[in-house]
């Protein structure tokens, strides 16, 4: 068992997978499998745990409360820039209160 690293020419990412080489006794030859642990930072070249499945767009990912979420209808944008406007108008008022 050991790890193999694959870079996806697409997107440029790598990933660090578990080898698991076995003996195929009716093709007579070893094959393996692979298990996806996750994605290797390009920096630290540290493994970052990644389930493989955009996790972010799933159902049930619950995003960080630093985390925006980019709206998905047109509803929801105008709620979004409605309430951006308004905190555009809100820190605006606050910059002149703290200018005097």
């Amino acid at each position: 068992m050991g790890i193999v690293y694959q870079t996806d020419k697409r997107s440029g990412i790598t990933y660090a997978y578990e080898n698991q080489s076995f003996w195929d006794p009716e093709l007579k030859r070893s094959k393996s499998k692979r298990k996806l642990i996750g994605r290797v930072d390009p920096e630290t070249k540290e493994i970052i745990p990644t389930d493989g499945r955009c996790r972010k767009l799933s159902p049930s990912y619950i995003p960080d409360k630093d985390e925006y979420i980019m709206p998905k209808t047109m509803k929801e944008l105008r709620t979004e820039v409605k309430r951006l406007l308004e905190e555009n108008i809100r820190l605006k008022a606050e910059i002149s209160r703290l200018k005097k």
